[in-house]
C-alpha cells in the first residue's frame, strides 16, 4: 500500500596527503590526538587564505568519471555560512550551482537484478571539525576541519533498502578502484545521508522527506530504513503528516530522533567563494583520468561472457587488486575458469592461513609461473591434486612452476606404452578383484586406477590409466 522513495547523500573523503586548501596531513585516517593536524587558515585565522589541493582535482575527476558523470570544464565555489563551534571559519567552502560533476550513473546488483541509480551531482567541499561531549562539557578536534570531501546526491532511485546497500557497496568499490578514496565507514571516510520519503503507491507526488544521519556501516544503513518507514507509516495511518526534518540514528537502540528541521539553501547565505577562482578543466585534462573499466562492468563480463558462479564474479571484481591480478593471469593463460578457481580456492586460501600479511601485489612468485601452472595441467603434465602442491610451494618460497614440478617428481607421465606395462601388472597381481568387478561391484574401478597410480609413485596420468583399465576388463 505504501511506496517507499530514497535518494542519498553521501560524503566521500578525498584520499589526498594535505587537505582541500592548506598544506596540513588530510583526516583520512582517525588522529589519536586532537588539532595536531591544524594551522592558520583550517583554524579560520583572519588573513589566511586558501591554496586550492591539485590532488583533489585529479581524484575527483577520477571519481566523477568512474560514476559515468559529465565533467564540468568550469565550476566554482561557494561560501556556505553557518555557525556552529565545530566550523572554525563559520562558513563552509563548497559548490552550489556549479559543481564539478553531474549527471551519473551507479550501476549494481540487487537480488540478481541489474540497476542503475542516477547521480544528480557530484561536488568537491571542505569538512568540519569534530565535537567530542565529554564530562558535562564540548570539546573541539580540529584535525579533519577543511580536510577534502566528495558529496554525491542522487536522484530518488532507491525503493527498498537492498538498492541502498548494494549501491552504496558498489560506490565504495569505485572509490577504490581509482584511488580516490578508501571509503571505510568505520573511519567516517564514507558518511551517509538516507532522505525517505512514504507515499500510497498511486500517488505521483513526493510527501515530506525525513533525512536519517549518523550511520557507519551498511547494516546500520539498512536497520535505519525499516525503522523510519515503519515509523512513518505509523504516522500517516494515525492521520498524522511528517515534518521535514533531519534524524539522528542510534544504532545501539535502533532508533532515531529529532535533530532540526531540515535547512533550505537561503539559510546558509551562499555566494561565491572570493578567494578562489573558477575551477577551469581542459578537455585533455578530463580524457587522461578516463576509466575504461570500473567494478560492475568486470563483474558483469565474468557473469555473462565467463559465465561465472555470482559468487566467483563477485570475488573477483570486489577489490581492485584481486581483479588485476586476475585480468592478468587470463591473458597469459587464455584460461578464465582455471584462472579463477586457482585464485578462488588456492590463493585466497593460502592468504587467509598466511602468518603473513600477503596480497596479491607482495606475492612471491610472478603471475606467469601460476599461468605455466594451468598450462601444466591442461596439458594433463601435472594433475589437479599436484598442481595445489606446486602453488603452495610458489605462494611460501617462490620460484619458478617447472623447476619445482621436476624438483618434487610431479609431472605426469603420458607415456602410454609404459603406463600400460604398470596396469598389466596391477591386473595381473589382482585377479580375485577383477572377478569382483566383473560380478558387479563397479566401485572397484577406482581401486584399480589408484593401484596404478601408487605403481608409478603418483607420476601417472589417471585418464590414460582409466583407459587402459577399461579396455583390459571392459
Amino acid at each position: 500500500m505504501y511506496e517507499l522513495i530514497m535518494w542519498l547523500e553521501t560524503h566521500v573523503r578525498v584520499n589526498s596527503k594535505t587537505k582541500m586548501f592548506c598544506g596540513c596531513k588530510n583526516a583520512v585516517e582517525l588522529e589519536w590526538d586532537p588539532n595536531v593536524n591544524t594551522c592558520p587558515f583550517c583554524m579560520g585565522f583572519p588573513g589566511a587564505l586558501p591554496v586550492l589541493n591539485d590532488e583533489v582535482v585529479n581524484l575527483a575527476t577520477k571519481a566523477g568519471l568512474a560514476m559515468k558523470c559529465t565533467i564540468n570544464k568550469t565550476s566554482v565555489f561557494d561560501r556556505k555560512s553557518y555557525f556552529y563551534p565545530d566550523l572554525p571559519a563559520w562558513y563552509q567552502i563548497t559548490q552550489l550551482y556549479y559543481p564539478i560533476a553531474e549527471h551519473g550513473t551507479v550501476s549494481a546488483y540487487v537480488n540478481w537484478e541489474f540497476k542503475d541509480f542516477h547521480i544528480h551531482r557530484m561536488h568537491i567541499e571542505c569538512d568540519a571539525g569534530k565535537l567530542v561531549h565529554a564530562w558535562n562539557k564540548t570539546l573541539c578536534d580540529y584535525n579533519r576541519s577543511w580536510s577534502p570531501l566528495m558529496e554525491i546526491v542522487t536522484e530518488p532511485d532507491f525503493r527498498t533498502k537492498d538498492d541502498v546497500v548494494e549501491y552504496l557497496t558498489e560506490l565504495q568499490k569505485i572509490m577504490r578502484f581509482v584511488g580516490a578514496s578508501n571509503a571505510d565507514m568505520e573511519k567516517w571516510q564514507l558518511r551517509c545521508d538516507v532522505n525517505i520519503s512514504v507515499r500510497l503507491q498511486w500517488e505521483t507526488t513526493l510527501r515530506n522527506r525525513v533525512e536519517i544521519k549518523n550511520m557507519n556501516s551498511f547494516s546500520a544503513v539498512a536497520r535505519a530504513i525499516e525503522t523510519e518507514y515503519k515509523r512513518q507509516v505509523k504516522i500517516y495511518e494515525s492521520g498524522w503528516t511528517i515534518d521535514q526534518e533531519t534524524r539522528w540514528w542510534d544504532d545501539e537502540k535502533w532508533t532515531s530522533h529529532s535533530l532540526r528541521s531540515k535547512e533550505d539553501a537561503m539559510d546558509y547565505r551562499y555566494f561565491p567563494e572570493p578567494d578562489l577562482k573558477p575551477l577551469v578543466l581542459t578537455d585533455e585534462y578530463i580524457a587522461e583520468r578516463s576509466v575504461k573499466e570500473i567494478p560492475i562492468d568486470r563483474r558483469k563480463k565474468y557473469l555473462e561472457e565467463y559465465k561465472f558462479l555470482d559468487d566467483d564474479a563477485r570475488i573477483l571484481s570486489a577489490e581492485k587488486d584481486i581483479s588485476d591480478y586476475f585480468e592478468s593471469l587470463t591473458e597469459l593463460s587464455k584460461d578464465p575458469k582455471k584462472s579463477c578457481s586457482y585464485i578462488t580456492t588456492v590463493l585466497l586460501a593460502l592468504m587467509k592461513e598466511s602468518l603473513e600479511d600477503v596480497n596479491f601485489s607482495s606475492l612471491k612468485f610472478e603471475t606467469k609461473e601460476l599461468a605455466r601452472v594451468i598450462e601444466l595441467t591442461n596439458k594433463d603434465e601435472l594433475s589437479s591434486t599436484n598442481s595445489k602442491i606446486v602453488v603452495e610451494e610458489m605462494f611460501l618460497n617462490g620460484g619458478k612452476a617447472d623447476e619445482i614440478v621436476d624438483r618434487l617428481g610431479l609431472r605426469q607421465k603420458n607415456d602410454t606404452e609404459a603406463l600400460a606395462k604398470i596396469v598389466d601388472e596391477v591386473l595381473a597381481n589382482s585377479p580375485s578383484q577383477i572377478e569382483q568387478y566383473k560380478s558387479g561391484k563397479v566401485n572397484l574401478f577406482g581401486y584399480f586406477v589408484g593401484e596404478c597410480m601408487k605403481a608409478s609413485k603418483g607420476q601417472g596420468n589417471p585418464k590414460i590409466f582409466s583407459e587402459l583399465i577399461k579396455n583390459k576388463i571392459g
